[in-house]
């Protein structure tokens, strides 16, 4: 049975030539790589002849879950020499793993990631004893720049070390069985052949001893069966354009090496090769970026790099030599924050503008393209089609007029193309809310070739345009929680999109959201504006919607919950409750009887709420105006016996507040209210007014500027006075606050004069 296990760390130019010399040394059979199985019917697919890094891009979907995860190849990943050159020795090629939707993969979006990162401390032990800063450096040191006589021995020694005889977690556990079934499998399969195992390093030992454990060979092992999804869910496999910067880890990819520009030249160049490259790539970009770099810099940063190679005992510099001495002689200044490549982990906020540049010369531009042969999900086929038949697919700038049909099937599928995040549609201008009265949209279309991986990894959402943006916005609505504000922008997107309803979970996600909703203001937000697309929305084609009226119904009596539980009988008027209760009273008032909404009960609600003393007055007023407004026999309210029996002094500018957002109207055609008011603030006291000042001006700011003009008019009349309104309210002088101050200062002064005896009645 001669299985030749290679324990590899992902993308590492070492690993890759040893299993190109073993595969090539041993011709094998088989040659057995840890990978999704399900994809094993399609290997041929990676092998057309790409131009790398591409990476295979597995999705899953159903109603509780969704995942997402990569298996890149670049040309010193140790997984892409084991197929290429298992092809070329004529063996049989076989991914071994779970395929990457399986439960073991939970919370993991990359399979490569590193499984000895999850054993921090015995690598701390061993970058310790090494003497180095992190894992990568340890690698380097060890593997990368060291001499290449006894790899494989060193690379078990090190793997053993990191697993060691702790039990994997229940993930790893799971993977490992399985591999270990396909390689017993393999074994029986190949007789006195060769088979040759390539899997990360941390998995190898648990594989070793599961093989010889097995029972001895047998010609009958079968291979593992290869998992199949659930029923109702969706999912699958497809190759994606990969980028050095997607596996670069300084850009947060979760495992194998940093700085793929540079490991690429380590592959192609050797060591001394990668550090001249280095040093070239960072000088170049820094000058393109107008940064001097001398001559003497650089002389100065090699020899910086080959001292510091000779003090770590380095056999050539490595990467980290190069980076320190280059950091040496070109930055000046003292650094805020470590320097990136001394610990693990993205860029940090205040790195040195030099230090950045240096990390993004080592990472690399290079950027994977796919075959044209490559099969690809029925999405990319969709979209490409709908955006020739709507001339989309080239290069534009759009202005796009949304009362005009053709314009508008346009809009909505650019929409939906950015709501799946294709990167090249841009609107840059456009209607933000349901409210808005903008009926033009410009765009910004700049193909590029990032735009296939999006497309293909958008697949995952369904098979077509439409289908994948509903399951985008089903998503986004689940995601949103108590959070209107964000349900209310899923909802406004959906209508651009024009995805008019959605399935039923989604709905019941979106009532959910609706009736968990904690606060008063953002739930009256997005009732105005669901009800406004729900009456009138002829633009976007939201009328009478099924999903809306759910949304309306649900926000109607959230809101009439809320409302009744606010405490806090001082509290000064908040124009966020005060608008909930009237986009309550609108709901009510122009969806009710359509949606079955019960009136009387919501008329209870405010009546309770008016007469509660510990509410807030502007929510008293608010909800006065609310039983006011949509009672059947208004007369029954008994508006002035209401408004005299609520009006408190130093609360009143609140309690109007409320009042006159939800019953304008109402107030508006009621002269004797317009002159009870007019008696009840003019009966104030000085101190009373200048307390009052603020919250009455904040009151009278609901009408708008006729409709006040027309209350000052009524005023006027009352007092015999002649002249108009208007010019009542631009009359030119002191501020109202400077008058009533004055008023005061006037009351204070007579009250002394008074108590002193100095004026009686009139007459000083």
């Amino acid at each position: 049975m001669p299985v030749t296990f290679i324990g590899v760390r992902h993308h590492s130019p070492a690993c890759a030539r040893l299993v190109a010399d073993t595969i090539t040394r041993l011709r094998p059979a088989y040659v057995l790589v840890e990978g999704p199985a399900d994809v094993n019917g399609r290997v041929g697919e990676l092998l057309l002849g790409h131009q790398l890094p591409v990476a295979v891009f597995s999705s899953y979907r159903d109603e509780s879950r969704r995942h997402a995860s990569w298996a890149p190849f670049c040309e010193y990943s140790p997984e892409w020499s084991a197929l290429t050159h298992g092809r070329a020795v004529g063996a049989e090629l076989r991914f071994i793993d779970l395929p990457a939707w399986h439960p073991a993969f939970e919370g993991r979006s990359n399979r490569y990631a590193d499984a000895e990162l999850r054993y921090a401390d015995v690598m701390e032990r061993l970058c310790r004893a090494f003497e180095v800063d992190n894992v990568d450096a340890l690698w380097d040191h060890l593997f990368e720049i060291a001499p290449t006589e006894g790899l494989a021995e060193r690379l078990e020694t090190y793997f053993d070390l990191v697993r060691g005889e702790s039990a994997a977690g229940d993930s790893d556990t799971a993977r490992e069985a399985y591999m270990a079934s396909g390689v017993t499998a393999a074994a029986a399969a190949a007789g006195d052949r060769h088979v040759v195992v390539v899997t990360g390093g941390f998995h190898r030992p648990a594989l070793v001893r599961a093989l010889a454990l097995s029972e001895p060979a047998s010609s009958t092992i079968p291979w593992p069966d290869i998992p199949e999804m659930p029923d109702g869910a969706m999912g699958g496999s497809f190759l994606v354009p990969y980028s050095f910067r997607r596996l670069d880890s300084f850009d947060g990819y979760q495992s194998g090496m940093p700085s793929p520009g540079y490991y690429q030249e380590l592959w192609e160049s050797g060591a001394d090769g990668a550090a001249r490259h280095l040093v070239e790539a960072v000088a170049e970009r820094l000058r393109k970026k107008r940064q001097p770099v001398s001559t003497a810099d650089l002389i100065a940063a090699r020899a910086t790099a080959e001292g510091l190679a000779t003090v770590r005992g380095h056999h050539r510099p490595g990467r980290t030599d190069v980076l320190d001495g280059l950091a040496s002689a070109l930055v000046k200044e003292a650094l805020d924050v470590p320097l990136p490549w001394a610990r693990r982990g993205t860029l940090e906020a205040g790195s040195h503008p030099v230090v950045v540049e240096m990390v993004a010369a080592l990472s690399g531009t290079r950027v994977g393209r796919l075959h044209p042969e490559t099969p690809a999900p029925p999405l990319v086929h969709d979209l490409d089609a709908e955006l020739e038949r709507a001339g989309l697919d080239g290069a534009a700038e759009l202005e796009l007029d949304l009362t005009l049909e053709g314009d508008r099937e346009r809009s909505r599928l650019l929409h939906r193309v950015r709501l799946l995040g294709v990167p090249g549609f841009q609107r840059d201008s456009g209607p933000t809310t349901g409210l808005s009265p903008v009926l033009r949209e410009r765009w910004t279309l700049r193909p590029g070739p990032e735009r296939l991986t999006a497309v293909i990894e958008a697949g995952a959402y369904g098979a077509t345009l439409a289908d994948a943006c509903a399951a985008v916005l089903a998503e986004r609505a689940a995601g949103a929680g108590r959070d209107v504000d964000a349900l209310a922008l899923v909802l406004f997107d959906a209508a651009l999109s024009g995805t008019a309803d959605v399935s039923d979970r989604t709905l019941t996600d979106i009532e959910a959201a609706v009736g968990g909703a904690p606060d008063l203001g953002p739930l009256g937000r997005m009732l105005a504006v669901v009800l406004t697309m729900w009456r009138h929305d002829g633009l976007f084609g939201t009328a009478r919607s099924a999903t809306l009226a759910t949304v309306i119904a649900a926000a109607v009596r959230r809101v009439l919950w809320l409302a009744e539980g606010v405490r806090g009988g001082e509290a000064p008027a908040d124009p966020g409750r005060i608008g909930a209760l009237a986009a309550c009273r609108d709901g009510l008032r122009h969806a009710g009887r359509a949606l079955g909404l019960d009136r009387e009960a919501a008329i209870e609600v405010a009546t309770r709420i008016s007469t509660d003393r510990e509410a807030p007055p502007d929510l008293r007023g608010a909800a006065f105006g609310f039983r006011w407004a949509l009672h059947d026999d208004p007369a029954a309210v008994e508006p002035l016996r209401g408004v005299r029996g609520a009006f408190v002094p130093r609360s009143a500018g609140d309690w109007l507040a409320g009042l006159f957002a939800v019953a304008r109207e109402e107030v508006l055609h009621s002269p004797d209210v317009i002159g009870l008011l007019d008696e009840l603030l003019s009966g104030l006291s000085p101190d009373d007014f200048l307390v009052s000042l603020p919250a009455l001006r904040q009151a009278f700011e609901y009408f708008p500027p006729r409709e006040r003009e027309t209350i000052a008019g009524q005023v006027l009349a009352r007092r015999g006075l002649a002249g108009t309104g208007r010019a009542l309210l631009r009359t030119a002088g002191p501020a109202p606050e400077v008058v009533a101050a004055g008023m005061l200062l006037d009351s204070r002064v007579d009250t002394v004069l008074r108590r002193e005896a100095l004026i009686i009645g009139d007459v000083p």
